[in-house]
């Protein structure tokens, strides 16, 4: 069974920076696609940074370029989200995506596309 375990939200002051993990079980050997995506309640679901298996190419929104990078261990079944220099516009759940399907480095989610359960970060004063 595929499944998506994350870590590190929580509460920050403008400027500061958290670090979120994901870490995939039940894909086996398969090569897999991995992304982050937040969601604001009441609004859609928009895409952060998605990785390339292996981590050797990374895809990441104009509005967190040069503040997030997306990041992926040596085994291949867990990514990062490092996220410095955080905004009160950055305050969302995030979540966590994995899909054995291309498509969602492009962030095209869908029927291929397994999520984590969410994990809320809050930017304020």
């Amino acid at each position: 069974q595929v499944q998506l375990v994350e870590s590190g939200g929580g509460s920050v002051q403008p400027g500061g920076s958290l670090r979120l993990s994901c870490t995939a079980s039940g894909y086996g050997d398969a090569e897999v696609y991995m992304a982050w995506f937040r969601q604001v309640p009441g609004s859609q679901r928009e895409a952060v940074a998605a990785i390339w298996p292996g981590g050797g190419r990374t895809n990441t929104v104009d509005s967190v370029k040069g503040r997030f990078t997306i990041t992926q261990n040596s085994a291949r079944n867990t990514i990062y989200l490092q996220m410095n220099e955080l905004k009160p516009e950055d305050t969302a759940i995030y979540y966590c995506a994995a899909s054995r399907s291309v498509l969602l480095f492009k962030f095209l989610s869908g029927r291929h596309t397994t999520w984590g359960q969410g994990t809320q970060v809050t930017v304020s004063s």
